[in-house]
């Protein structure tokens, strides 16, 4: 197999006929729908015998969770595919931008969890029960409003052809996101929301990225360009990997001792799902090993593409773990 770009006539026999691109949306839809059991029916297996109570409607706080971190994944990794695209010399037009659709999903979940937190973390039963007013009164509320307003202006933004404008809001969402996980009455929450701040905005690169990468690489064909692209990506990711288990392990540690750890990881809720997620990543890191072995060595570099669609998969599912481990008790005593 040749890295040149087809002509006309393979690329209509090769390409993707409207039947794959029907099982294709067929197979995501199952993948969100089964995505979604994650953090409905999670939040029961992993309290199962704690002691611990959750918060009221935590499997719908998880869901929404889950659906913002992904709707941030989207345009970060679409901006950061698009830089890299730049480099490369007479690179075709990436994929379509589906910046727009994660803008809208990801206002949805934010208006969802500014309603939460209208009703003093209760999950309201009627629009008589928000108080919109209070949430200028506190600091999760400010948050909250935060979250809503970037994402409507990310809306605004996604159409735009300037990088630099598109870039603010899905930043302005990762500082919220930084700032809430760790409230002041915290030890050190400037810290905490550091490397949060850090942790967070490698994952949406790493995840948003690879996604963005292989609808780019369905799009280009077999090309010498998609190869590069996919290299570009996969020398970044190493990085990013890293400083993504770094900053989890400092996270880790500052909310549990290390001579708590083991028996936290399998005695409360939040380390079973935090134990969950840790085996989970090294399965991507496992998979994102084996996509960098067949670029490196395969003779046709695009078969990287397997193993990266099951690792944009797997992160898929690390992303709804993530939103699900948000949403419960933390086991620490500040």
């Amino acid at each position: 197999m040749t890295l040149t770009r087809p002509t006309a006539g393979a690329s209509d026999a090769t390409g993707p006929s409207p039947r794959s691109g029907t099982g294709t949306a067929v197979a995501l839809l199952v993948l969100v729908a089964l995505g979604a059991l994650i953090p409905l029916l999670g939040p029961s297996a992993a309290l199962d015998g704690t002691g611990e109570a959750a918060a009221p409607g935590v499997g719908g706080i998880a869901l929404l969770r889950a659906v913002l971190f992904a709707a941030l994944c989207v345009p970060v990794g679409e901006l950061f595919v698009n830089r890299l695209a730049r480099t490369l010399p007479g690179a075709p037009p990436a994929a379509r931008s589906w910046a727009p659709y994660a803008a809208a999903a990801g206002f949805v979940a934010a208006l969802g969890l500014a309603s939460v937190v209208a009703t003093g973390n209760l999950v309201p039963h009627g629009l008589a029960e928000i108080d919109i007013g209070g949430l200028y009164e506190s600091r999760d509320g400010k948050l909250a409003l935060l979250e809503v307003n970037a994402f409507l202006v990310a809306g605004l933004c996604a159409r735009s052809t300037r990088p630099a404008v598109q870039v603010w809001p899905p930043a302005a969402v990762v500082v919220a996101e930084a700032l809430r996980a760790h409230p002041t009455t915290e030890q050190s929450p400037l810290v905490g929301s550091g490397l949060t701040l850090v942790h967070l905005t490698c994952a949406a690169l790493w995840v948003g990225g690879l996604l963005y990468a292989l609808r780019t690489l369905r799009v280009w064909g077999p090309t010498e360009a998609g190869a590069a692209l996919l290299g570009l990506y996969a020398r970044v990711a190493v990085v990013l990997l890293a400083v993504i288990t770094a900053t989890g392990v400092c996270s880790t540690l500052r909310r549990m001792p290390p001579g708590t750890v083991l028996h936290q990881l399998t005695a409360t809720a939040y380390g079973r799902v935090l134990l969950a997620k840790v085996l989970l990543v090294a399965v991507v890191a496992a998979l994102a090993l084996w996509a960098r072995l067949r670029l490196r060595r395969a003779p046709d570099p695009l078969t990287a593409r397997s193993p990266a669609r099951a690792e944009v998969v797997a992160l898929g599912v690390v992303v709804v773990v993530s939103g699900l481990l948000t949403a419960l008790p933390v086991p620490i005593r500040w």
